[in-house]
């Protein structure tokens, strides 16, 4: 099925009309996959996906890279109710705060992952093997990116860790690590993505699922509504948490999450 007609079909969030009708796609250049050898997104879905400058042997590459099942893994991530539609709140609500982090940003876009996986959204083994894929590779992501960091490991050692032990295609994996450690992106934001992803598990976990005070589209309108902060602030704004100067972060997400009633 189509993830805007899922969205919509369960109800799970609002999409303005102008969010759901303005998206647009772009094509990635092959220099460009060189360093970002999968989908992006944004205001636009950019691709990435074999041109005609390639040779045979890298065109062959990104379409199995960028197979249709794996493909179809990070649309929701990339487009929405991911990052399409948190750059289209953001511009709306609250607009005074700015808080450039990937705990927020990512890890709402990986929620969706996790949230879409236990409703049952990949229909097809196919369609499932691709969100384990990109499971896998979240994981893999924190341990690359650390372990090169804390100088345990050499670029080279993190692309055969992707290929030897997540299934990438080598050029994939190359193109993942330049990616990671050209500079652009903080030692912790790879982490972010799965840490922030369980951070808002956690919420709708507590929420949603147990306490019933929200249903999914209030709980996800709201987040939207926000605005990006660190993700515990949100819980004590939605628990009406005091908070005071000297407040010091003290919640334990983890312990939140019922593992029981989801099977990733």
């Amino acid at each position: 099925m189509n993830l805007l007609i899922f969205l919509k079909k369960h109800d799970l969030i609002t999409i303005p009309p102008i969010a759901d009708e303005t998206w647009g796609m772009e094509m990635m250049s092959p220099e460009r996959q060189l360093v970002s050898p999968f989908f992006l997104g944004g205001t636009n879905m950019t691709i990435s996906y074999p041109t005609n400058t390639m040779t045979e042997d890298e065109r062959l590459m990104s379409m199995r890279g960028n197979n249709p099942h794996f493909s179809r893994a990070t649309v929701h991530h990339e487009l929405i109710a991911g990052h399409t539609l948190e750059y289209y709140m953001q511009q709306r609500y609250r607009t005074y705060r700015d808080y450039p982090s990937g705990f927020w940003s990512e890890g709402w876009s990986l929620y969706w992952e996790l949230v879409l996986w236990d409703k049952k959204f990949p229909a097809s083994p196919e369609d499932r093997i691709g969100m384990l894929f990109w499971h896998m590779h979240r994981c893999a992501r924190i341990i690359f990116s650390l372990n090169y960091h804390l100088g345990k490991w050499t670029p080279q050692e993190c692309i055969d860790f992707l290929v030897d032990r997540v299934g990438h295609e080598r050029a994939n994996a190359e193109g993942e690590v330049r990616r990671s450690f050209n500079g652009s992106y903080v030692p912790l934001y790879q982490l972010s993505y799965l840490t922030g992803g369980r951070q808002f598990y956690a919420l709708r976990q507590e929420f949603v699922v147990k306490q019933h005070k929200m249903t999914e589209k209030q709980f996800h309108d709201t987040i939207m509504h926000l605005n990006a902060m660190p993700i515990e602030m949100i819980r004590a704004i939605m628990t009406n948490q005091p908070l005071d100067k000297d407040f010091k972060t003290n919640w334990r997400f983890y312990d939140d999450i019922d593992l029981s009633k989801s099977d990733w």
